[in-house]
Formats: C-alpha cells, sequence, structure tokens
C-alpha cells in the first residue's frame, strides 16, 4: 500500500466514525465545549442511519470490527476502563475481546494440518468448533490422543495482509499526528506506531507465542498469583498454537463472576499482584491482561491464556518503576519526582520540587479515599496535563507496561469494583525494594558493575594489535591490564566505602 493508499485508507476510517456519529456522540454532546459541540453537530448533518441504531459503545464497536486487528485491539482496551467510561460503554465493546464472527471450523482444520504438516488426526482424537473469535484468531477445544484436553489457537486466513495493511495506515496517522505541533510530537507518535506495529509482527507467529507462554509458565510457577497453561509442543506450528484447557470461565462470559465460592478481592488482587510481579521481579510480564484471556474458579484461581504479546523491560526500568511505585505508597512525591529526573523522563532544565509539588497535587486526593471514589479519568486526566506542563515525552520503551497497568487495573476492579490497587501493589513494592535497594544488595551491583568494568577494560587490551604487548601478556599480562584491575579494584573499594560512610 502506498502512502497515498494509506491516506486512503485513513479518511475512510474516518468517515465511517462519522457516519456513526461515535467522535462526539449526541448522547455526550452536552459535556464538550461550544466549539467542539457546534463541530459535532455540523457532522451529524453527514451521519447515516447506523447513528440512530444503538448506543455509542454498540455503534464505536461496530466501525471498529469493520477496521481491522488495530482497530479491535483499540476497543478491547477502551473495554477494560469502565471506571472511564462508564460501564454500558465498556459492555457495548466488551464482544471485541473474543466474540467476533469466526471462521468456519473446516478452514481450521486445514490450517492445522498445513501448519503442523500432518493430518490433524495425528495430533488430536478430537477437535471441536470454535469457542472463543478475536481479531487475530480463534480458539477451538480438542482432546489429545492421550485424553487431556487442549485448545487450539489458529490464527484467521489472511491476517497477515490485513494486519500489514493496518500498519502502513497507522504509520501514515502517526506522520499525520506529527504535523499538528509540539503537543502532538512530545507524545512520539511514530515510536508509538512502531511499537504497535513491532507487537503485531510478534503476535502473527504463535512458535513466538508458545516460547512466550513456556517463559511465563515458569515465571508464574515462582509466583503463584497466576497460572499459565502448559505449551504441547507437539502442537505448534507457525499459524497454530495448542496449550492445556485453561480450567474456569473467562471473564468476559458474565457467568465468570457469578460462579458459588469465588473470592473476589483475591482475584482483584492477583490480576495486580501477577502482573506486577511478572513485571519487577522477572522483567517479563503478559501484555494482554483484558477479560478475555483471563479465566477465574472458586475460590480464587486466575489463569491466564493468549501471550501473542510479551512485554519486557530492562532492570533501569524495573528500579525506576519500583522507586516510582514506592515512592506513591508512602506518599513520598519529592523521591518519586527525583526518580522521574534521574531516569531522564523530565528535562533537567525543570525544578524538581515544582514537579513533586505537582505530583502531590494528583496523588494526596486518591489516598484515604475509598476505590469507588476516585475517578481515573480525572486522575488520568491531572497527570497528561502535569505531563505536558513538564516537558515529559511519551517513553516507546514503557508504552506496553503503561498500557498493561492501564488494563490490569480496569479487569481488577471489574472484579472488584472496590479494589485498591495501592493496597494490592503494596507488598510485592515493599519486597522489591527491601530486597534490591537494600545495603547489601547496592553493594552486590557495585561488585558487578566492578567486574563488568574490569572485563571491558580487559577486553580492550587483549585486542592491542602491538607485538611488545603480546610478549608481556604471554609471560606476566600486560601492565595495562594490571593496571586496568587495580583500578577497578580500587574504583570499587572506593564505591563501597562511600557507600558505607
Amino acid at each position: 500500500m502506498s502512502d497515498l493508499g494509506a491516506t486512503l485508507r485513513l479518511a475512510g476510517a474516518a468517515w465511517s466514525f462519522v457516519r456513526a456519529d461515535v467522535l462526539i456522540p449526541r448522547e455526550v454532546e452536552h459535556l464538550v465545549p461550544a466549539p467542539a459541540r457546534l463541530a459535532a453537530r455540523t457532522l451529524r448533518l453527514l451521519a447515516g442511519r447506523q447513528a440512530r441504531q444503538g448506543r455509542p459503545g454498540e455503534r464505536l464497536a461496530r466501525v471498529l470490527q469493520g477496521q481491522g486487528p488495530v482497530a479491535i485491539k483499540l476497543g478491547q482496551l477502551l473495554s477494560t476502563r469502565a471506571d472511564i467510561f462508564g460501564e454500558a460503554f465498556a459492555a457495548d465493546l466488551a464482544h471485541l475481546k473474543d466474540r467476533l464472527p469466526p471462521f468456519p471450523v473446516e478452514v481450521a482444520r486445514a490450517e492445522v494440518a498445513l501448519a503442523l504438516n500432518r493430518p490433524v488426526e495425528s495430533v488430536f482424537a478430537s477437535f471441536e468448533p470454535p469457542v472463543a473469535a478475536a481479531s487475530i484468531a480463534q480458539a477451538h477445544p480438542a482432546t489429545l490422543l492421550d485424553g487431556r484436553r487442549a485448545a487450539v489457537k489458529v490464527l484467521r486466513p489472511g491476517v497477515e495482509r490485513q494486519v500489514a495493511l493496518d500498519v502502513r495506515a497507522m504509520r501514515q496517522a502517526a506522520r499525520i499526528a506529527e504535523r499538528l505541533g509540539p503537543e502532538a510530537r512530545r507524545l512520539e507518535p511514530r515510536a508509538v506506531a512502531e511499537t504497535v506495529a513491532r507487537t503485531l509482527q510478534l503476535e502473527l507467529d504463535l512458535r513466538m507465542e508458545a516460547a512466550g507462554a513456556s517463559e511465563l509458565a515458569e515465571v508464574a510457577a515462582i509466583d503463584g498469583h497466576m497460572r499459565i497453561p502448559k505449551v504441547i509442543w507437539d502442537g505448534v506450528g507457525k499459524r497454530v498454537l495448542t496449550l492445556e484447557w485453561a480450567h474456569g470461565l473467562a471473564l468476559s462470559d458474565p457467568a465468570a463472576l457469578a460462579q458459588e465460592g469465588l473470592d473476589r478481592p483475591a482475584l482483584a488482587d492477583a490480576v495486580i499482584r501477577g502482573f506486577l510481579t511478572q513485571a519487577l521481579d522477572h522483567g517479563v510480564f503478559h501484555g494482554d491482561l483484558h477479560e478475555g484471556n483471563l479465566f477465574v474458579a472458586a475460590p480464587d484461581v486466575l489463569t491466564a491464556v493468549d501471550f501473542g504479546i510479551i512485554g519486557r523491560i530492562g532492570p533501569n526500568e524495573r528500579r525506576y518503576l519500583a522507586e516510582i511505585l514506592y515512592g506513591f505508597l508512602e506518599r513520598d512525591y519529592r523521591h518519586v519526582a527525583q526518580v522521574h529526573f534521574d531516569a531522564g523522563y523530565v528535562p533537567a532544565r525543570h525544578s524538581v520540587e515544582a514537579f513533586a509539588q505537582a505530583l502531590r497535587a494528583v496523588g494526596e486526593p486518591i489516598f484515604g479515599v475509598d476505590a469507588t471514589g476516585v475517578s481515573m479519568g480525572q486522575v488520568l486526566g491531572q497527570l497528561f496535563e502535569i505531563t505536558s506542563l513538564f516537558e515529559m515525552r511519551l517513553r516507546p520503551e514503557l508504552i506496553l507496561l503503561q498500557k498493561t497497568m492501564v488494563t490490569a487495573e480496569g479487569v481488577a476492579r471489574t472484579i472488584h469494583p472496590r479494589h485498591d490497587i495501592w493496597k494490592a501493589a503494596d507488598p510485592v513494592v515493599r519486597r522489591w525494594i527491601v530486597r534490591e535497594l537494600s545495603p547489601p544488595a547496592r553493594i552486590k551491583r557495585l561488585a558487578e558493575e566492578g567486574l563488568d568494568l574490569f572485563r571491558a577494560l580487559k577486553r580492550r587490551v587483549e585486542e592491542e594489535p602491538a607485538v611488545a604487548v603480546v610478549e608481556a601478556r604471554e609471560t606476566h599480562g600486560t601492565p595495562l591490564m594490571w593496571f586496568a584491575l587495580g583500578a577497578a579494584v580500587a574504583g570499587l573499594a572506593f564505591m563501597i566505602g562511600a557507600y558505607l560512610r
């Protein structure tokens, strides 16, 4: 698709939004400023018959479903935030998670046979019609030859081409957005588009998803907050993934939370703590924790499926995240502000104290208030204003982490409307702080940094081409190498001594 084709595709999508009256729906027109109301009324003159059919969420769901995988994933994210957009709006978008129109079981069987390069009967004793269908793939119940129940995920036919078209249009939209002004550029639209594009490309190879599921299963076994089904490697191919069956009901099923003996507070805690322990302790996390991907069983068993999106954050980002959360838990806004500056999230020309004051204005109103009394829409709006005031640029490497945090909180609130994310996060964050930022842990990290410095100097010395250096190394080692070793040890001793003082 050319740039012109991508632009036309965007124009077509915009026209669909106008025709369905979902940009500024008539139902919420009274909430927006006068200029926006005038624009909405003008655009509504172009609206079609579908603009009068159903609630805003129903109309938006129809439009997003027709726009392809990227648009559908946007709808899935919006559907997790009933606390921001309202229960009815979220419910209207909920079917985008796993209740899209499926493709025939005969087509799925053919796709499985082609991907595994053998007959379906050689792997499965039974292969049943789909029980869930999403934007990229659908899931089929099956029975393995040894009698175990399994779930078989099969990519939609032609989805690769659809995703490629969506990605091209998304990149064009990002280029257009960057021309809108400094505020749009601060949000790094092109970097966001590339992050989403990379994620979608990985989702189209189910062998990668199988590997991600296997890795997360090892992590989850350590922490115990979340269960991960076992991968059946005999049933894995580029377009097919087989996992052991997840017990319980998907949270997207209205009957899930009506199960007898369900401990809702414990399940809500498990969502938050499962995500945070994955991210903080292991640097890898499930990046698509919406209700369609989470199964619950009494009393508090939480099982995650669909591992097409795996997030990763490095050691520094993990430390920044933990210290920011810990600072909010302790209401130490000065520390939270300093971490933002240390991480480079806020330009150094700004005042740490002023930024701490702004964070206090957001944080204080939510402490001591019942969770149901906290408007996440208001909090997010205030945070966005602060990021603009202090010229914080969106961090592309943290996009998925931030999106997953928002989704996880939305899911936790769905399970238990009075859930307090800060209370749930507290033990996980404090455990990390004690383990990683205690004096012994810091000394260990300093020692590792000193050894890394020595190894780097040693590699550089060993690459010197001079014959004399080679001869000296063969006998007693190069003087420079011994100097490097002494410098590294002395530097390490100095750092430890400075810390202990």
